[in-house]
């Protein structure tokens, strides 16, 4: 058996889903990967480009030709909206159920009873409608503040006076009673309440919440789980891994979002950092899973900042083209995205678009595996690969690379 290795270049989407018109009009016209280049025609990523980056794209700018050697694809979103930890569930080979939108406020009041029950300590601050609550005296749960609003909660901790695992805990409490994407679960060491508090805002009169990097939450010791509405680890393409003893390494956020029994994780931000770990990976295991996101495109879509995100992509191309020859027959790559981040588009959220497939296996060329219905596609066709049980969602693509 060989390796298989994904890369998630988080947020490089190829052009708005048919569906924006309807369930996100402010997505209308997206193409994260075509704005880019369109914008920055000058930018260097030959690699992609080999693999059939425009091929995925549909069309050609300038320079930036097709490749005649691809082997590619595409594929729709099939979570809701148009998120990083849904879509990589869905990546895994899970089918998330639809989550509510709802600002905390409008749960409140059931967060705060379920606490309680939980024998917990709770005292609510800030007005009436704009609240957030105070657990414990080491803790906040109110709105993530960093992300679609009203999709995802925050619990967050000062880890001095609170274990980590005694936090995930109370995360668990308030995730029973919430129909949101995420409760987002974290702590940091050095910090008080009194941080976190003074890191309170309000927005849309009606988002409350903790500005997380205003209170100093991730600087020292910083610990965290992301808990999905609906998402159930065992019919997971990495749980499934786990049991059949098949070695799984998470690098980059994919080590925060997914949940493995691997102790092969290597969590951060730093791509150049995050490749070095993912080449050492690859050297290193002669049968395995090895999966790696690269955030700081996602960052640089949600700073509305071309030529940052030109960067990102002009490196991640560069340290690609130095994995490549490290692989060998047998081995599959598949390169793609979990939604957009178009920083051309007028609003810093993500947007929810088509995702590219480049797929790259020593021998193998021009094959196209067509528009795929869901990112699931992938984790079904990594059981194909090692011979496992399918995860819950997804149809593998392996027999199109072995035709």
């Amino acid at each position: 058996m060989s390796r298989f290795v994904l890369i998630v270049l988080d947020s490089f989407g190829i052009g708005a889903m048919d569906d924006v018109s309807e369930v996100r009009p402010r997505d209308i016209g997206s193409s994260t990967a075509g704005h880019i280049i369109k914008k920055n025609p000058s930018i260097k990523i030959p690699t992609l480009e080999k693999l059939g980056l425009m091929n995925a794209l549909g069309y050609e700018i300038g320079d930036h030709k097709k490749s005649e050697s691809a082997v590619f694809g595409t594929s729709n979103l099939a979570h809701y909206g148009a998120d990083s930890f849904l879509g990589h569930q869905e990546i895994m080979g899970t089918t998330p159920k639809v989550p509510l939108i709802q600002p905390f406020n409008q749960k409140i009041d059931e967060v705060e009873e379920n606490l309680l029950k939980n024998n917990y300590k709770v005292r609510r601050v800030g007005e009436k409608g704009k609240q957030i609550l105070v657990v414990n005296e080491v803790a906040t749960v109110g709105d993530n503040l960093e992300t679609d609003y009203g999709q995802v909660y925050n619990v967050s901790a000062c880890l001095d006076l609170i274990s980590f695992e005694d936090l995930k805990d109370l995360g668990h409490v308030v995730r029973e009673v919430v129909q949101v994407s995420r409760v987002i679960t974290f702590g940091g060491e050095r910090v008080t309440l009194d941080d976190l508090l003074k890191a309170r805002k309000v927005k849309n009169d009606e988002i409350a919440g903790v500005d997380a990097p205003e209170s100093g939450v991730y600087n020292y010791g910083y610990q965290v789980v992301h808990l999905g509405y609906g998402i159930d680890k065992n019919v997971q393409i990495p749980t499934i891994l786990d049991n059949a003893s098949i070695t799984v390494s998470f690098l980059g956020k994919i080590a925060d979002i997914i949940q493995t029994s691997s102790t092969r994780l290597f969590p951060g931000v730093d791509s150049n950092y995050l490749f070095d770990c993912l080449i050492n990976e690859v050297k290193d295991i002669e049968t395995g899973f090895i999966a790696l996101n690269i955030q700081e495109t996602d960052l640089a879509g949600h700073a509305e900042d071309v030529a940052r995100y030109s960067d990102r992509l002009e490196l991640s191309d560069r340290r690609i083209k130095e994995l490549l020859p490290v692989l060998v027959e047998g081995d599959i790559l598949v390169i793609m995205a979990d939604h957009g981040n178009d920083p051309t588009i007028g609003h810093s959220n993500h947007t929810r678009e088509r995702v590219p497939l480049l797929v790259y296996s020593p021998g193998k060329e021009k094959i196209e595996i067509g528009l795929r219905e869901t990112l699931a596609d992938v984790g079904s066709t990594v059981a194909d690969f090692f011979n496992v049980s399918k995860p819950q969602n997804g149809t593998s693509f392996l027999k199109n690379l072995n035709n």
